[in-house]
């Protein structure tokens, strides 16, 4: 939108003064008046708080008990907004929804913009009443308010004291304001789409830095939905990645109650779904009663915007940012602004995979040296060394002698089959590992075991295989890791036991799946991070289950003692 030319301001507010001259005394005598109120009008530069001052302004210069703007939405055909000033609080929580412009003389002044002036609205063939617990209205004058030459909306004045009708006097003292406060909304216009476009610039360079930083991928995306949900306004903030059969998973919610959302799929047969998945934008002006939304969590929204995470010709995922039922619709302008958030969030997230691919790879390659220098090194020291307490228990002529070396030398056969079970463990890809439940866990155990130095010890209870679904083991597989990688770089551990309990049930009776991860280490220290903490917590409630922290395993219950549990 182009910056409002002074020059033509002034004109536009000198041809509507022009038009007061010749007129009476008593409109003569009110121009200071109005001089004041167009003064008063232009004050400020919020675009909200411009148009209540308006209101007010307007029915103190026209001496009406009533005030309102209706501003036109950006088609044309109805209201996008509706600014009130006399109707009290718990009356306008009484009449309910507010006028869409759809119908009703306020839906004809948006058709046919012009002053309108009634002795009684309710008696205009226009007019289609007024909806239970409305205050009684009689007289009306409407003026259309002008921005840039193009209708912003209508000025309504109702209800002038005394019972009178509205006169000329007040027609051309409305429009005068009218004029300027065209000149006033233009200019808080313009501060609000600057303050918008700074917003979500600031926005976007959060999501960048939190993607770049290295953290946790899980709290990365979480700034991502809690970013897109502030700087839209919107009831939530919600990322959506690729689910593994098919479809969008849920992965990151930003909202009152993010629990009931997190780990939903919505299927791959989706209309909106398949849009997204080929790169374009869905925009829903009624989540709820629009028959494209599949799932539950539809029926508490009004207008959404989905937004595919998309760059360089790859979509990554989707961004969705809904708002409450009710609430108004997505203006272009923030559409626009949104559009270019998700690109910019979508590069964010190709280059912090690209980074996790070379941090990767480079842990590949270390762990393909500790593998060579295990099997070229240590294994074959361990070997001669057996080799050489073999032949000394040869020679040996004291029973306890050959005992005690017999048994160092089985000691370090023992030793020898654990480390090439470590090489195996370090040269297998994660594509290798079967989709067993088991396997995924001795997997995660393995891989562990090469930053701790020592591999933690295990159990599991019960057929976990057969008992835990897909989605249960995938987040309790997730779960592992969180716990083993928090025990690894924060604990200082010696010791780490894990257990897998598929026999479990849990208050309420329901069978259930205990993950439990129990240390020596230092414990969680006050005042600590709880990042990982709360992703543990934010993948059990998604499930209907529950996490929780006790002491750990060490002397005197020292440590730390992680518990995940899930219904199965």
């Amino acid at each position: 939108m182009a910056e409002p030319d002074p020059k033509d301001s002034l004109d536009a507010a000198t041809r509507a003064t022009r038009s007061l001259q010749g007129l009476s005394t008593e409109l003569t005598a009110r121009v200071p008046q109005l001089l004041e109120a167009m003064r008063s009008v232009g004050a400020g530069l919020e675009l909200h708080s411009t148009l209540d001052r308006i209101c007010e302004t307007a029915a103190e210069l026209a001496h009406a008990r009533y005030a309102a703007i209706g501003v036109v939405d950006e088609l044309g055909e109805g209201l996008s907004d509706f600014v009130t000033y006399g109707v009290p609080q718990d009356v306008a929580e009484e009449i309910g929804r507010r006028p869409d412009g759809h119908r009703g003389l306020l839906g004809a002044l948006i058709h046919d913009p012009g002053p309108v002036r009634l002795a009684d609205l309710s008696t205009d063939p226009r007019s289609a009443g007024f909806p239970p617990g409305h205050p009684r209205m009689r007289s009306f004058l409407g003026v259309p308010i002008r921005v840039q030459g193009e209708i912003f909306g209508n000025l309504y004045l109702t209800e002038k004291h005394g019972g009178a009708e509205f006169s000329d006097y007040d027609l051309h003292m409305v429009r005068v304001l009218a004029t300027e406060a065209g000149i006033a909304i233009g200019n808080a216009r313009l501060y609000e789409a600057a303050r918008q476009r700074e917003h979500w610039i600031d926005g976007s360079v959060a999501v960048t830095t939190a993607l770049l930083s290295g953290g946790d991928a899980d709290e990365a995306l979480s700034v991502v939905a809690e970013q897109a949900r502030r700087l839209a306004d919107a009831a939530a903030g919600i990322v959506l990645l690729p689910a593994e059969g098919g479809g969008l998973e849920i992965v990151a919610v930003s909202s009152d109650d993010p629990s009931s959302s997190l780990g939903v799929i919505i299927p791959g047969r989706s209309a909106v779904v398949v849009k997204l998945l080929a790169g374009e934008a869905v925009f829903i002006d009624d989540s709820a009663s629009d028959g494209r939304m599949v799932t539950r969590l539809a029926d508490r929204f009004g207008p959404s915007m989905l937004l595919p995470l998309q760059s360089g010709g790859r979509v990554l995922g989707a961004l969705a940012t809904p708002r409450s039922r009710g609430a108004r619709p997505f203006t272009e302008a923030e559409r626009t602004l949104a559009a270019q958030f998700a690109s910019q969030a979508a590069l964010a997230l190709m280059m912090a995979e690209a980074q996790r691919d070379r941090e990767r790879l480079a842990v590949y390659e270390d762990r393909d040296r500790i593998a060579r220098d295990l099997h070229d090194l240590v294994i074959q020291r361990l070997f001669a060394t057996g080799m050489m307490l073999e032949s000394a228990q040869r020679r040996s002529v004291v029973p306890e002698v050959r005992t005690g070396v017999g048994r160092a030398v089985d000691e370090l056969d023992v030793t020898i089959q654990e480390i090439r079970t470590a090489i195996f463990a370090l040269q297998q890809e994660p594509a290798e590992a079967p989709s067993g439940l088991r396997t995924r866990v001795l997997r995660e155990i393995n891989m562990a075991a090469v930053p701790l130095g020592f591999k933690p010890s295990h159990r599991f209870l019960g057929p976990v295989d057969s008992l835990v679904g897909e989605l249960t083991g995938k987040n309790l597989v997730a779960a592992l890791r969180e716990a083993l990688s928090n025990a690894f770089r924060h604990a200082e551990a010696s010791l780490i036991d894990v257990v897998v309990d598929a026999t479990v049930t849990l208050p309420d009776g329901r069978a259930a799946v205990r993950l439990s991860v129990a240390d020596d280490g230092v414990g969680i220290p006050e005042g600590g991070r709880r990042s990982g903490l709360r992703n543990l917590a934010r993948r059990a409630e998604s499930l209907g289950g529950s996490s929780r922290i006790g002491p750990g395993i060490g002397e005197d219950g020292g440590g730390t003692t992680v518990v995940w549990e899930a219904p199965l």
